[in-house]
């Protein structure tokens, strides 16, 4: 990874940007919850809008087919987005209850999908689980809950081949991992890094295997859970995304801002 971070502001005209997800068409899809809008950047220098009335859109990431999969906190539901634009609620319930808020999301390359649904906020009040949820599921959308937290569980990712999965918990200040299998079940949860400088929001990993941690400022951790570095120190970092046509430039949000970087490496993407 580079030694030099350059940080280069991309927009700053939102209220407060979550999720973020590069497209397999080449472009930046920004969730604006506060808005509750998707918009997406291309070659335009504005953002233009993708979906509106979006039902409080967080984490956002797509599949190999193309498809946006939506963590919709204020509806509680993750919904999935075709190329044409068209929604459907995919996973509306966990064994006939309503989720407290789906935060954020990853789908694996054979359509598996992992999802953190933390209670935060207003959304304790109208909680219907009494555990905060970790869920796994299938590509036909047949849903299991993995963990039932105490804490809050928040980013999530997967490593490059699809085998662990990181949950930042956001209450211990600490990121658990997951051996995962071929049919999307977990074992063997442990602490993987623990004393998070800030409150971990978004996770990425890149294609060696390091884990990016979105706290106060980014945080890279080694596949051995070793800090190798750290930038943006001064800000509140929510989420972030890798993108660009070989997925090396790492896309940034900031609460009402957007930036973008080059770490001198590739992100591990899922598809």
């Amino acid at each position: 990874m580079q030694d030099q971070i350059v940080i280069e502001k991309l927009s700053g005209e939102f209220f407060f940007v979550d999720g973020l997800a590069w497209s397999r068409t080449g472009f930046l899809v920004a969730a604006d919850v506060l808005r509750k809008t998707l918009y997406r950047f291309d070659s335009s220098p504005r953002p233009r809008i993708l979906r509106e009335n979006d039902g409080g859109a967080s984490g956002v990431a797509y599949d190999v087919q193309g498809r946006l999969y939506i963590c919709e906190s204020d509806t509680r539901r993750i919904s999935r987005m075709d190329r044409q634009g068209a929604v459907d609620p995919f996973i509306e319930t966990f064994e006939g209850k309503k989720f407290n808020a789906p935060n954020d999301i990853v789908v694996r390359r054979d359509g598996h999908i992992w999802f953190t649904d933390p209670a935060f906020g207003s959304a304790d009040d109208h909680r219907e689980l009494d555990f905060h949820g970790i869920f796994h599921a299938s590509p036909k959308g047949e849903v299991d809950a993995i963990a039932k937290w105490k804490t809050r569980p928040n980013g999530i990712a997967l490593s490059p081949d699809g085998r662990l999965l990181y949950v930042a918990d956001s209450d211990r200040h600490a990121i658990a991992v997951f051996d995962i299998d071929r049919n999307g079940a977990a074992a063997n949860q442990r602490d993987f890094v623990r004393g998070i400088d800030g409150v971990p929001g978004g996770l990425k990993t890149d294609e060696k295997g390091r884990l990016f941690v979105c706290a106060r400022g980014i945080t890279v951790f080694s596949t051995a859970g070793k800090q190798e570095m750290k930038f943006m120190e001064d800000r509140i970092v929510v989420n972030c995304s890798f993108g660009d046509g070989d997925g090396s430039t790492l896309y940034v949000s900031v609460r009402s801002e957007i930036y973008k970087t080059s770490v001198g490496v590739k992100g591990a993407f899922q598809y």
